[in-house]
């Protein structure tokens, strides 16, 4: 059986990303690890570790992303909590089994890390996000 191993990062969509730092460095005195662009997501990152986890800015780099969808509809908030899985070929395989409703069926796999989402209709209404580190 799969195991959720922490929670990895909480993502917070933004507009923009220089924007939103002057809240979450300057005001709260967080560091910036990073900044990154995400061609698969169509976005940019900011990464911001708070002990074992981070605070991820999100922005997006393309208007038909459905992150820019979100932005639109929702505006700027939180977009998604992503716990770390153990083995993310399992943890899939297993919420199937349940009925669970996935916008991944299958990991994208990414320099580092195996990542699928769990549609918001069957987690209360939160995008989750499930991450495997294969490093």
């Amino acid at each position: 059986m799969a195991k959720i191993k922490r929670v990895n990062h909480i993502a917070i969509a933004v507009h923009d990303i220089e924007g939103a730092l002057a809240f979450w460095r300057d005001a709260l005195g967080l560091a910036l690890q990073t900044i990154e662009e995400v061609p698969s997501q169509k976005s940019t990152v900011a990464f911001i570790p708070v002990g074992e986890s981070e605070i991820e800015l999100v922005q997006p780099t393309s208007d038909e992303s459905g992150l820019a969808q979100s932005l639109q509809k929702r505006g700027p908030g939180l977009h998604h909590l992503c716990l770390e899985v153990d083995d993310l070929d399992q943890m899939l395989v297993e919420l199937k089994a349940k009925g669970i409703r996935l916008v991944n069926q299958t990991p994208e796999i990414l320099p580092g890390r195996k990542m699928a989402f769990i549609h918001p209709q069957s987690a209360n209404g939160v995008l989750v996000e499930l991450y495997e580190l294969t490093l």
